[in-house]
């Protein structure tokens, strides 16, 4: 039964389903030394290059289980430790290189970094290489390929840069948490700080007729993950965990799309705030153009506010795709709202924590919020929402989206919204290529998870967005 796309997303989760374990048995102080002897029994080390080495670095990778450096701000951090085995040599030409007579890329190198041999073999002064690529691309042979770590390649706000050591750094003041190099690193070097154990603690207190009472808010992108057991299998799951109540974060989404709308009719122009990763590229990539950002919060955020509203005694946690909701879940704005954020991973870990056999379960039932609320979870589901809140609140205003599918797509928007030469009026923002579904916290990544949203979207009771947000009066 495949649950992970990577060996390095199964490692992370063994690790956090034995903390959790522990945890819920209340003897994880008592046996924390065991743990790494407990996943790497005996001496033959089966990653690394001694079985000392590998309990080390399993060692650093429960200490973000259980919530990282306490004093680092950033929900993703490096394990120095794993972080040795890529090469960083940048652009470098092979021996593809046939010494041709064209010499393209000299010719579109604008730094004069490249020379050649008395062989006629090109060479690359990397005091004067500028990492542009240009060469690469000129080079009929493909001979010139990049040799940049992968955690760099996925990181488009360049956010991680190496020292002397070759260990990768983040800079915390370009990071926005998205996740994609946690995702990317083929030695799970990068990880993000796990709140599973909050979470723990919060269900745990909550047991009983007295304990204030649990409620998951699922990401719609969840009808994507658990390909082994049916969405109401998982719904059981979660309430045998002991979530009092499982909502759809989509009824959130469609109670932002109703109050976007109307934003977007009163300003003009305005970006979407759903993102937490896309806002806080924002805030530190584009300040000058934080105004234009809904004011509205999140979907998470305001569903979370309104489960307060209705039970302030009552805890909420999140449950999604996304590695930054973590860090939109401790701003000021949003911190009285919900007490904890999961991912999938992380619930997988806790279902098998307590030995929980979805597929065995009988069906729950997740059916409140529109079609439009479930496909947010999708690139271009937010435009498709709004579009239609419009038309249900008969706002006389011609929308024109700008759909960002990644981070990339959303830099190249907010470039031409800076110059004044943005042909459209709103932006819808996606950090990850997909949108949801392509978060790093996800246990599969693919097309395939498209399709299944859309899927999940039409087999949603309410049609009409106001008539699911009437649900809630």
């Amino acid at each position: 039964m495949r649950k992970f796309d990577t060996k390095v997303q199964h490692l992370k989760y063994k690790v956090l389903r034995e903390i959790a374990r522990l945890h819920w048995d209340g003897k994880l102080l008592e046996s924390l030394v065991d743990v790494p002897k407990l996943l790497v029994p005996g001496k033959t080390p089966t990653m690394r290059c001694c079985v000392y080495k590998e309990r080390a670095i399993l060692g650093e990778r429960i200490k973000l289980a259980m919530g990282g450096d306490k004093n680092n701000p950033n929900i993703v951090e490096v394990i120095e430790i794993a972080c040795d085995e890529c090469p960083v040599g940048g652009f470098e030409v092979t021996n593809a290189c046939r010494g041709c007579l064209a010499h393209r890329c000299e010719d579109v190198c604008k730094f004069g970094a490249i020379s050649f041999d008395d062989d006629h073999v090109a060479h690359i002064d990397k005091s004067k290489c500028k990492e542009c690529g240009a060469c690469a691309k000129v080079c009929p042979y493909t001979a010139i390929v990049s040799r940049k770590r992968p955690c760099q390649s996925a990181c488009k706000v360049k956010a991680i840069s190496m020292t002397e050591d070759n260990v990768a750094v983040i800079d915390n003041s370009k990071c926005i948490q998205c996740g994609a190099c946690v995702y990317q690193c083929p030695f799970g070097a990068i990880m993000d700080k796990s709140y599973i154990l909050n979470a723990i603690d919060l269900l745990k207190q909550g047991e009983g007729d007295r304990g204030a009472k649990v409620y998951a808010v699922v990401a719609p992108s969840i009808s994507s993950q658990f390909s082994y057991a049916r969405l109401g299998q998982v719904v059981s799951g979660l309430k045998k965990l002991g979530f009092h109540d499982v909502i759809e974060a989509a009824l959130g989404a469609d109670m932002v799309a109703m109050a976007e709308s109307k934003e977007l009719a009163e300003k003009g122009l305005v970006t979407n705030s759903c993102c937490p990763a896309f806002v806080q590229y924002v805030k530190s990539a584009f300040p000058n153009l934080l105004e234009h950002v809904s004011h509205n919060l999140s979907p998470m955020a305001v569903l979370a506010k309104y489960v307060k509203s209705t039970d302030p005694d009552s805890k909420v946690v999140f449950i999604g795709p996304c590695t930054a909701k973590k860090a939109e879940a401790q701003l000021d704005e949003v911190k009285d709202y919900v007490d904890a954020v999961l991912t999938f991973e992380e619930l997988q870990a806790l279902f098998d924590s307590r030995d929980i056999d979805l597929s065995s379960l009988e069906d729950g039932v997740l059916d409140n919020a529109s079609y439009f609320g479930r496909i947010f979870a999708r690139s271009g589901g937010l435009t498709d929402a709004v579009s239609q809140a419009m038309k249900e609140q008969n706002i006389d205003f011609e929308l024109k989206p700008i759909v960002c599918d990644g981070i990339e797509a959303c830099r190249m928007a907010l470039l031409k919204l800076n110059k004044g030469v943005l042909e459209g009026n709103f932006i819808e923002g996606m950090a990850c290529v997909g949108g949801c579904i392509g978060g790093a916290g996800c246990l599969t990544h693919g097309e395939k998870n498209k399709a299944q949203v859309d899927k999940y979207g039409k087999e949603a009771y309410e049609k009409n967005i106001a008539d699911a947000v009437s649900l809630l009066k």
